[in-house]
């Protein structure tokens, strides 16, 4: 078993700060790097910025924290757009409230991002142009407002489910921030539970709305966590890493397994004639997910891919003077302090 101490004694030797001798040549250096590297992730310790790292496993952080960063400003397009027709003033303020969460999580994630040595600006750059991705989640649309509360519910609790090991990724700055997020996610997906329960017991016109809206954003959740295991590129080497704890059917049983009991006490049904327990395995069954769907809508074909990217960039050009407003400040106030 890899311990702290070995993860030192490798460092210490790759630095050649380690017993007698010459530092090691360069290959050897790699080799010990490696080594310190392997030993930290095994031992459960945290990699930290300054750290050496394998390049494979900074660009799969810069990958994954990028997409989960775009997700949350994504993300607030959806729900953002029934801030001005919220049924009441409490309503709201907590949609206005969890918008708001979701920019302070992107502002977290491209924050963890560039200790990794990528700029947000690049990040940004690549999602306008389309080279990285956001969670797929995000290209339905929300049609009534019982939308903001199954993506409360659901969206958010499977965000949650998938989010929560994160806690514990061996890369430092992203675990930590994933902490805050967490909580925050926590309070969304009570307040999703919350409202579609009112309007469960509410009219049989508004207990029929939240059942549509159960019914449209169900299968898309399921979607959230990724292709199945055995389709899936990057899960088996993240799991090595411990970048990710758990795979991508793995925690698609763990949310299936939230839900239906959840759903029950909301008094609605999900739209699948197959969740039922499964005395053998311990879990509910469920029924088959149609991954056509999933693909196109990571290819751009989704309901409303084009208009969440069109909207994306025409706020991030409209702000350009807010940016630059702030640059020149910060400029300004460090040739002051230089003087």
């Amino acid at each position: 078993m890899a311990t702290a101490a070995a993860h030192q004694t490798a460092r210490a030797q790759a630095d050649g700060t380690a017993g007698a001798g010459a530092p090691l040549e360069e290959s050897a250096r790699a080799t010990a790097y490696e080594a310190a590297f392997d030993a930290a992730v095994a031992a459960d310790e945290r990699i930290e910025p300054r750290d050496w790292m394998p390049d494979a496993y900074r660009s799969t952080l810069v990958r994954q924290i990028a997409q989960h960063a775009h997700s949350e400003i994504i993300g607030m397009q959806p729900e953002a757009n029934w801030i001005t027709r919220a049924p009441s003033l409490r309503r709201k303020a907590i949609l206005m409230a969890k918008v708001q969460d979701e920019a302070g999580h992107g502002l977290y994630l491209y924050s963890a991002a560039e200790t990794l040595g990528t700029g947000r600006d690049e990040l940004l750059d690549k999602l306008h142009s389309g080279r990285q991705k956001y969670s797929s989640i995000f290209n339905y649309p929300t049609l009534t407002w019982a939308d903001v509360g199954a993506i409360g519910w659901l969206v958010d609790g499977a965000a949650i489910t998938n989010q929560v090991p994160l806690c514990r990724c061996s890369y430092g700055p992203y675990a930590r921030a994933m902490v805050r997020v967490c909580k925050e996610e926590s309070f969304h997906q009570r307040q999703g539970y919350e409202l579609l329960l009112a309007l469960s017991r509410g009219t049989a016109e508004q207990h029929a709305m939240a059942q549509d809206a159960v019914d449209r954003w169900w299968w898309p959740s399921l979607m959230m966590f990724g292709p199945p295991d055995d389709e899936s590129a990057h899960s088996a080497q993240s799991m090595a890493w411990k970048i990710k704890r758990h795979s991508n059917d793995e925690l698609r049983q763990r949310f299936v397994d939230i839900c239906v009991p959840q759903a029950q006490s909301l008094g609605l049904t999900l739209p699948d004639p197959e969740p039922r327990w499964n005395e053998e395995r311990e879990h509910h069954d469920f029924g088959p997910i149609d991954w056509t769907e999933f693909r196109e809508v990571l290819k751009g074909n989704g309901p409303c891919n084009e208009q969440r990217i069109t909207q994306r960039k025409r706020a991030h050009d409209e702000g350009a003077w807010v940016r630059d407003a702030a640059a020149a400040y910060a400029g300004k106030h460090t040739t002051a302090g230089k003087a």
